[in-house]
């Protein structure tokens, strides 16, 4: 569901305009220069920023990097990282359409990509706008180190199980694959409030790992 629109969001975005970014063509091919790390992730859809910022304090030698194009929930995000003082220097948020990966991204500079609760588009003439269709696929492998992979949850079970179709017609290999993540503790990922919702309801979480590689 699309964010109402909030009045503050764009003042303050361009009051942290160092850390929002709006349009960062330069500094493809620089990330882990910029932000002084060896390891690159890239949340793509972060919405308010919960799992990026958790995820970033729980590992302080790994570069975060958002990507949202809604500007209100790219604010909230923003405002969050401000606020509970992780350290910015590792973090980015992109404001703008992944569409644009490659305009930001230079070949095998991207660790992981994380696809978090995505939008599930579920009628068929907007399959093309999911972020696991075959489009946005090509753009992750040509940004994702050999080794590195995608890493998706959902909890829509057709977005899951069409996503892999994706993968696999487009040549990934799928090194995890779980219809019910959370039936077993993964200490190592971060659970956000929106995630803990469906667990409280008893709702399954889908999630893969993907590399485009075989490893």
């Amino acid at each position: 569901m699309r964010m109402r629109k909030k009045k503050w969001a764009d003042p303050y975005l361009e009051e942290h305009s160092d850390y929002a970014l709006v349009d960062p063509k330069e500094l493809k091919g620089h990330w882990q220069e910029v932000l002084g790390v060896e390891e690159i992730h890239v949340e793509i859809g972060p919405g308010k920023g919960d799992y990026m910022n958790t995820m970033a304090a729980m590992y302080p030698d790994t570069g975060w990097i958002g990507i949202e194009k809604d500007r209100s929930a790219a604010a909230v995000a923003v405002r969050k990282a401000v606020e509970n003082g992780t350290d910015l220097g590792r973090k980015r948020m992109i404001v703008g359409d992944a569409e644009h990966l490659t305009e930001w991204f230079a070949e095998k500079e991207a660790d992981v990509i994380h696809l978090n609760f995505s939008d599930p588009w579920p009628k068929t003439r907007y399959h093309k706008r999911r972020l696991s269709s075959a489009r946005f696929l090509e753009m992750y492998r040509m940004i994702l180190k050999d080794d590195g992979c995608i890493r998706m949850k959902t909890d829509n079970q057709e977005l899951f199980e069409d996503s892999v179709l994706y993968l696999l017609e487009n040549g990934f290999t799928l090194k995890e694959f779980s219809v019910n993540y959370r039936r077993t503790p993964h200490e190592e990922d971060a659970v956000t409030e929106y995630e803990q919702r469906f667990l409280e309801q008893g709702l399954p979480v889908y999630q893969l790992c993907a590399y485009s590689k075989k490893q």
